[in-house]
C-alpha cells in the first residue's frame, strides 16, 4: 500500500535511539501479526460465516473495504508512536480529562467483561476435543490460567513467537476449509462489487460486517507492539507499514476464507448456525458430517488457536495500555517509547494487576452467568471506542503534536473519517438496539 500520510519529505529525526533498517523487509515484521490474531477472534469468524450462509458472496467486497479501513486505523497508531515518540494514551491525555475518564471506565468494565468471554470462546473448542475430561466452565478458567502464566513471565518477543505459531495454524486451517469447499471462483470475483443484498437493513448489516472483523482495542494496543518490538523511532516507518499491510492481508485472508466457508457449505445447503462462539462448534459438526471426523477436529484446533491468540493478545497488549495509562496518571514524563522497548513495562506492577483484573474476577461470570446491566453498559462502552480512536487519531495526526513531516496527508484523512463515519454510525446503532426498558 502507498503511504497513507500523502508526505513525499524524508524521515523526521529520530525520537529514540537504535539502529532501523535501510528498506523495509519481510524478516522484521511482528508486531502486524500480532494484531491481526488478536484482533480476529471467533466471533468475527462467525459474524463472516453468517454473512455467507445469508447472501453468499454478495458482501464480499465489504470484508475487503473492512481490512483497509483497518490498514488506516493501525498505520495511525504506529505512526504516532513512530513519530512522536509517545505512546497513544499519552497523546489521548493530551487532548483533555475527559478521555482519562473514558478510558479507565471502559478499561475496567471491558475487561471483566471480555475475560469471561475470551476465557468461555477458549474452552469451547476443548470441550468439544476431549468432552470427558472436564466441564466448559473449568476449560475456561485452565484457558485464562495458561494465558495469565504465559503473558506474566514471557517478554514481547517470546509472546511475538507463540503468537506467530498460533496464526500459522489459523491459516493452515482456514485456507485448507476454503480449498475443501471447493469455491465458485465466478461467484467469489462477482462478489467484489459493491453489491447490497436485497434484504431488510442490509445497509447497516453491511456496515457491521465492514467495521466488525478485527476492529476492537486491539487495534489502538498496535503502536504499544510496535515500540515493544524495539521499533522507536521514524527509522522504522517503512517497516511498520509493511508490517501493517501484512496484518491485514493475513485477517482479509481468514475472513475471505470464512466467507467462501458460509457461501459453499451453509448458503448452498440452507444450513442456519447460531450467533456466536457456539456457532463455531456447530460448524464443526457440519464439517464432520460432510468431509468426515479428521476435517472436523482439525476445525477445532483451528477454532482454538483462533480464540487463544485472541485471549493472550489482549492480556498482553491491553494490559500494556493500562500500564502506561496509570505511569501517565503517577505524572511520569520519561520517552515511553524507549520505556516500551526496554521491557520494563512488561514487568511493572500494573500491567500484572491488570493481568490479574482479566484472569480472575471475570471467572465468576464463567459460573454465574452474565450481568444483564453489566452487558449492556459493556456493550455502549465497546461501540464507542471505535469511532473514539478514528476521530481522536485524527485529531492527533493534524495537529502539532505531530511532526509536520509526519502529519496526515488527505488519503490518510479520508480514511480516517470514514473510519470515523462507519463506526459512529454503528454506534449509533448499537446503543439504540440495547433493551434501556429492561435495564431500568
Amino acid at each position: 500500500m502507498a503511504d497513507t500520510t500523502g508526505n513525499t519529505t524524508g524521515a523526521g529525526a529520530p525520537v529514540g535511539a537504535g539502529p532501523a533498517p535501510r528498506k523495509s523487509s519481510w524478516r522484521y515484521i511482528g508486531p502486524g501479526i500480532v494484531v491481526a490474531a488478536t484482533g480476529v477472534g471467533a466471533g468475527d469468524l462467525v459474524a463472516t460465516l453468517i454473512a455467507g450462509s445469508n447472501f453468499g458472496y454478495t458482501l464480499l467486497w465489504a470484508a475487503v473495504i473492512g481490512c483497509l479501513v483497518k490498514i488506516s486505523l493501525a498505520e495511525a497508531c504506529g505512526r504516532w508512536h513512530l513519530a512522536t515518540g509517545r505512546t497513544l494514551f499519552d497523546g489521548w491525555a493530551s487532548l483533555g480529562r475527559w478521555t482519562t475518564w473514558f478510558f479507565a471506565i471502559y478499561a475496567v468494565i471491558w475487561g471483566f467483561v471480555y475475560g469471561a468471554a475470551a476465557m468461555s470462546s477458549s474452552a469451547l473448542p476443548l470441550q468439544a476435543l476431549f468432552p470427558d475430561v472436564m466441564g466448559l466452565e473449568w476449560w475456561g478458567i485452565a484457558s485464562g490460567l495458561v494465558g495469565l502464566v504465559f503473558v506474566w513471565f514471557n517478554k514481547y518477543n517470546v509472546f511475538e513467537k507463540v503468537m506467530t505459531v498460533l496464526v500459522g495454524v489459523m491459516f493452515v486451517v482456514t485456507v485448507y476449509l476454503a480449498i475443501r469447499v471447493t469455491p465458485n471462483l465466478g461467484d467469489a470475483f462477482a462478489g467484489l462489487l459493491p453489491v447490497l443484498p436485497d434484504e431488510k437493513d442490509s445497509v447497516l448489516n453491511t456496515l457491521g460486517l465492514i467495521g466488525g472483523v478485527g476492529g476492537t482495542i486491539t487495534l489502538a494496543a498496535y503502536g504499544y507492539w510496535v515500540n515493544a518490538k524495539g521499533w522507536t523511532h521514524t527509522g522504522w516507518m517503512k517497516v511498520m507499514r509493511l508490517d501493517n499491510r501484512v496484518a491485514y492481508a493475513t485477517t482479509g485472508i481468514f475472513v475471505i476464507a470464512m466467507l467462501f466457508v458460509g457461501a459453499e457449505l451453509l448458503h448452498s445447503a440452507n444450513i442456519a448456525i447460531a450467533s456466536g462462539d457456539k456457532g463455531l462448534i456447530q460448524l464443526g459438526d457440519v464439517l464432520e458430517q460432510q468431509y468426515g471426523t479428521a476435517t472436523g477436529k482439525l476445525f477445532l484446533i483451528g477454532f482454538f488457536a483462533t480464540s487463544f491468540t485472541s485471549l493472550i493478545g489482549v492480556w498482553h497488549g491491553v494490559s500494556l495500555m493500562f500500564a502506561d495509562f496509570l505511569a501517565r496518571q503517577r505524572g511520569e514524563r520519561e520517552a515511553r517509547a524507549d520505556e516500551l522497548a526496554s521491557g520494563r513495562r512488561e514487568k511493572s506492577w500494573s500491567f500484572r494487576a491488570y493481568l490479574l483484573w482479566l484472569t480472575f474476577p471475570p471467572m465468576i461470570l464463567l459460573f454465574q452467568g452474565e450481568p444483564f446491566r453489566l452487558i449492556i453498559i459493556y456493550g455502549v462502552l465497546g461501540a464507542a471506542f471505535m469511532p473514539f480512536l478514528a476521530l481522536t487519531l485524527m485529531w492527533l495526526l493534524n495537529s502539532s503534536r505531530t511532526p509536520r513531516e509526519w502529519r496526515n496527508g488527505g488519503l490518510s484523512n479520508g480514511m480516517l473519517a470514514i473510519a470515523g463515519l462507519l463506526f459512529l454510525v454503528l454506534c449509533v446503532k448499537q446503543i439504540w438496539d440495547q433493551p434501556w426498558a429492561e435495564f431500568f
